[in-house]
């Protein structure tokens, strides 16, 4: 594939397999523990870690597609590309335009968790934000109007600068910062343990299946990083061979954690006591009386928390790159500089970004980031089996085994999970949808490139 101007190229090849679970880890490991554990509490009850095992099920089995996918096609764009190869180009605009969706909304996400953090940390020293300044634009329980989320501006911001200086450096800062969450979220675990009272695991599942699917529906979105990973393909040194490894190994490693962090909070404060709260972990360890732990947690999500914010902006800024490459988005957005970096779409979506995380809620946010994805990995699961059809000559170092159930029961996890949406989020997601698709027919089918991406 060419691009489309002097300046547009191949990207840096710098990575390799721990730099590909540690983005994957960087990725995941924050916003389902530090800020999603609450939500889906109240949605599942205990049987939460029962919710997390569920969507990384579906999570685990659309990752096999997308190591398949990554060892035969190492190329940026994610499930956009893959889709392409298959599919054709109409399901790959309509697949690209929604990982936009998904990545774009998920770095404002996340940014407006980190604000409350951020903003609870200050507290621990005595400083407090104006109130206009404290969230989105809305009228809170106590009657204070709130205005515009200065902190999740300002780190979005910060994050689009890091991003903007190249793949090098971010894995830098990515990699210092997990190390550091996972320590905090292997110590939640271990202390908490001993203050788990077996009394709040009663009922278990308070809300039934509806509950736990609901809850499963809602905290996927803390599982959106593996797919980010398969966004670094061109940049990897032997994509065929670490891609899997990233994919595949933080997945299940961010599973298992998170199960176990969920059993821990629900264990130590009743699962009706996380509503309406933001930072539910520092409120667990407040109720155990682990004062200082409870301001490590909070220090681990105001720094780890940035790099899922970094991981899924660079996500978007490469699933934009391969699309404009393609020529279904404007070329000025694939060109790249002297450090091989495509900066001027990186500063145009972190700003972008860092509005919407100013200016709209966190819960409107993440189910319409669940639905993007979900409609992307119910595409790639689709069309594994397909290409097994269709291209049984191309070389794979990555298999699923058996294509042709895995692939199907894939998508039924992720359908089932989709209907479990708000109506709101299907009538919001229509809307993107229809937008996508004035774009490509106005514009997009008329700039495209077809050229083979085998």
């Amino acid at each position: 594939m060419t691009g489309t101007g002097a300046e547009v190229s191949e990207l840096k090849k710098v990575l390799g397999a721990l730099d590909l679970v540690m983005l994957g880890l960087g990725a995941m490991i924050g916003t389902g523990i530090f800020v999603l554990t609450g939500i889906g509490a109240v949605a599942a009850g205990p049987a939460l870690a029962i919710s997390f095992i569920l969507a990384a099920s579906a999570c685990a089995l659309a990752a096999l597609c997308y190591a398949e996918f990554a060892s035969m096609i190492p190329v940026a764009g994610s499930a956009y590309t893959y889709s392409y190869a298959t599919l054709g180009e109409l399901i790959a605009w309509i697949v690209g335009w929604s990982l936009i969706a998904e990545y774009g909304l998920a770095t404002a996400a996340v940014s407006v968790g980190w604000s409350g953090y951020f903003q609870a940390l200050l507290a621990g020293f005595g400083l407090q934000l104006p109130a206009a300044l404290s969230a989105a634009p809305g009228v809170d329980a106590a009657g204070t109007t709130t205005l515009f989320n200065l902190p999740a501006f300002v780190i979005m911001m910060v994050i689009t600068a890091i991003l903007a200086l190249g793949i090098h450096e971010s894995k830098r800062v990515n990699n210092l910062l997990v190390i550091i969450k996972l320590i905090v979220v292997i110590l939640v675990i271990a202390v908490g343990g001993w203050y788990v009272k077996p009394e709040n695991f009663e009922p278990y599942a308070p809300h039934g299946l509806s509950g736990i699917v609901s809850a499963a529906a809602l905290v996927f979105f803390a599982f959106l990083g593996f797919d980010a990973v398969s966004s670094a393909a061109e940049e990897v040194r032997r994509p065929q061979r670490d891609l899997p490894i990233g994919l595949i190994g933080s997945l299940l490693i961010c599973a298992l954690l998170y199960a176990l962090v969920a059993t821990v909070a629900t264990g130590i404060v009743p699962f009706q006591d996380f509503k309406g709260v933001d930072e539910p972990i520092a409120l667990v360890f407040q109720r155990a009386g682990i004062d200082w732990l409870a301001g490590l947690v909070s220090l681990a999500a105001v720094s780890g928390m940035m790099t899922v914010i970094l991981v899924m902006g660079y996500g978007l800024t490469r699933v934009v790159f391969a699309m404009s490459r393609d020529g279904l988005l404007p070329g000025w957005l694939s060109r790249i500089d002297q450090r091989q970096v495509p900066v001027a779409s990186t500063w145009l979506l972190g700003t972008i970004s860092a509005l919407i995380a100013a200016t709209i809620p966190l819960t409107t946010l993440a189910e319409l980031i669940n639905m993007g994805t979900l409609l992307a990995f119910t595409i790639i699961s689709l069309s594994v089996p397909i290409l097994r059809r269709t291209r049984p000559d191309l070389q794979r170092a990555f298999r699923v085994p058996l294509p042709w159930v895995l692939g199907p029961l894939s998508v039924v996890i992720c359908l089932i999970l989709m209907l479990n949406l708000a109506f709101e989020t299907w009538f919001a997601f229509l809307i993107w949808l229809l937008v996508g698709l004035a774009c490509y027919f106005g514009y997009s089918r008329h700039h495209a490139r077809h050229e083979n991406l085998y």
